[in-house]
């Protein structure tokens, strides 16, 4: 299995990842965030996407969900593994800590979500029900113990618009939706790797308490910054252990 790696907030380039190439690839939906990196990590071949740009530039809304999706296929990846960072709503989740989780509420809206829109000769569904695809989720955990990495199994992620940050009573209602976390790029990136028939799945970093989740306290991006410098440093413990892993 190839694995491809999305970075998300925090994880803008791989450490320890050994270069090979870069390629910029050209989609029937526009550009990617950026070029694809090819490389190595733990002696195996991996593809590297910066889901916000390299430099970090591309908000949220903006991303091209389908291009990078679609390029990353056409680069040979047989499997996503998305990492992102994330609010926690359940009590959990605190601050710090990594989860997989294993079900999604879309609040996106405006978004180019389908592959499946024009020149079809039928339409077309995909099925949805676990959005995650269940044995790289299970591989992911499972490299997570073998190196000593707590990470939470299971949880809903909510999927917000963005780029700003939610309110207090927004997180109320996702939390009585069921939301144990709040991101926003789950969607429709999860669904668009689902109609490619790429197994998917999400490594979440709880970066901080959703709003209202702490007391009322105001979200420091000073302190998230701080909290994904080292939950970035587990995700990496967990790649290294996941990888191998695929070649089972």
């Amino acid at each position: 299995m190839t694995l491809a790696i999305i970075g998300g907030t925090g994880l803008t380039s791989l450490q320890g990842l050994e270069i090979d190439r870069r390629e910029m690839v050209h989609t029937p939906y526009g550009e990617p965030s950026g070029p694809l990196t090819h490389g190595h990590l733990n002696d195996q071949q991996v593809i590297f996407l910066a889901r916000h740009g390299y430099g970090h530039t591309i908000p949220p809304h903006r991303i091209n969900y389908r291009a990078n999706i679609w390029a990353l296929r056409q680069a040979g990846a047989t499997c996503v593994l998305a990492v992102a960072a994330v609010g926690g709503i359940n009590t959990v989740l605190s601050p710090g800590r990594l989860v997989a989780p294993d079900q999604i509420i879309d609040y996106t809206w405006g978004r180019a979500n389908t592959f499946f829109e024009e020149d079809l000769t039928h339409v077309t569904h995909v099925e949805f029900g676990r959005p995650y695809d269940d044995d790289l989720r299970e591989r992911m955990l499972q490299g997570a113990r073998d190196c000593g990495v707590s990470m939470h199994d299971g949880g809903c992620y909510g999927a917000t618009q963005g780029p700003r940050l939610e309110s207090a009573a927004e997180i109320e209602r996702m939390r009585r939706d069921g939301c144990d976390m709040v991101g926003m790029t789950g969607m429709p990136e999860a669904v668009l790797a689902r109609e490619l028939e790429l197994p998917y799945a999400t490594c979440g970093v709880v970066a901080n308490w959703a709003a209202g989740m702490d007391g009322g306290k105001p979200i420091s991006m000073e302190a998230v910054e701080a909290v994904l410098k080292d939950g970035m440093a587990d995700v990496r413990q967990v790649l290294g252990a996941l990888i191998p892993r695929l070649q089972s």
